[in-house]
């Protein structure tokens, strides 16, 4: 299901705001976000519903054993082990019939290519539950107490399926306790139409010319028209992807969770490193705090900290689809970014 069907628009959503509102009390509003988060997965996916319920069990009894034996030895194991379970599910979901086939062309192989479907969502609430993990471990927040709040925290609707990647201490406050204001309301729906809108109104309709540019053998294209073509295609990219998360985090505010902005005028930055704090930013922070800090970031010299950039663009890259052309799309951004840092540092 997504945000734009009018399935969403006409009668789940206003069902699900209308029982909300039914109580003033945050756990009964938890449940019926459970309730209905889980109904919203189920109408996309539910043959692997039981993977996010799973998903948060697994990470709740691992966030408390981090947390009761923080710093000492069974801590790094329960982490390591946490990050196995997590990274080895979306690596199996989402990368194994890609790596077999490569390896099978490389070297002449013959491996059967299982034909594995991707449940709904994994990449977004996997990095969601890493993240808590690795937090819980360096002890930013107490792991959470009741397994139905972390489930909420999980399968939460408005951000399961598409982001943006909300952090457990981000969420944290507002699982507990929240308040809605008639700004709250007024802001959130004035969000969710400026969402729909770019989705609609902009991305749907720029689909249509970017296949006529796009879609055919480039042979029989102009170079203007193949260019013309890449310039809706990222237009459309944009508000594809932005007017999703408009929605989300207007949704969101109308149920009294408040997230920042994940994408802020990307196109209109200066720099590469400017679009990068722009463009899914709740993506390219989560790629920075997680991955390229703890490669080294820029704290083990010059060369360190563009290999460091490299690795964590491309992984970042194979993160958003398995096939050669992401690899290289996040290669290509890695090694813009250190061409930018090194022409900065001198």
């Amino acid at each position: 299901m997504v945000f734009s069907r009018l399935f969403f628009i006409y009668l789940f959503f206003p069902i699900c705001f209308l029982c909300y509102f039914a109580t003033k009390k945050t756990s009964y509003r938890n449940a019926v976000l459970i309730v209905f988060s889980l109904l919203f997965y189920a109408c996309g996916d539910l043959s692997f519903l039981w993977l996010v319920v799973a998903s948060a069990l697994v990470n709740f009894v691992l966030g408390r054993g981090i947390e009761r034996f923080r710093d000492k030895t069974p801590a790094k194991l329960l982490l390591a082990l946490g990050l196995v379970l997590n990274l080895g599910t979306l690596v199996g979901f989402k990368y194994t019939g890609f790596f077999i086939e490569n390896l099978n062309h490389w070297f002449s192989l013959s491996i059967p290519v299982p034909d594995l479907p991707l449940p709904l969502g994994i990449s977004f609430f996997t990095f969601r539950t890493v993240s808590y993990l690795i937090d819980c471990a360096w002890g930013k927040f107490k792991s959470e107490r009741n397994f139905f709040t972390f489930l909420l925290y999980v399968s939460f609707f408005p951000i399961t399926i598409s982001g943006p990647i909300a952090r457990y201490e981000t969420m944290q406050a507002y699982l507990h306790q929240r308040r809605i204001s008639a700004d709250d309301i007024s802001i959130g729906f004035g969000r969710i139409a400026v969402g729909l809108a770019k989705k609609i109104m902009l991305a749907d309709r720029l689909s249509g010319i970017v296949d006529q540019f796009l879609g055919n053998d480039f042979t029989s294209q102009t170079t203007l028209g193949v260019w013309y073509g890449v310039v809706l295609y990222a237009l459309q990219m944009y508000f594809d992807f932005s007017g999703y998360s408009d929605m989300a985090i207007g949704i969101a505010l109308l149920l009294g969770f408040r997230f920042n902005v994940n994408f802020d005028s990307p196109y209109q930055s200066a720099t590469i490193t400017e679009f990068w704090r722009r463009w899914h930013i709740s993506l390219s922070s989560w790629l920075k705090d997680y991955l390229y800090i703890s490669l080294g970031g820029n704290r083990k010299g010059k060369i360190r900290t563009y290999i460091n950039l490299l690795i964590t663009m491309l992984l970042g890259g194979l993160w958003h689809g398995a096939s050669v052309s992401f690899i290289l799309w996040g290669a290509l951004h890695g090694v813009a970014l250190a061409v930018h840092k090194f022409v900065m540092n001198h």
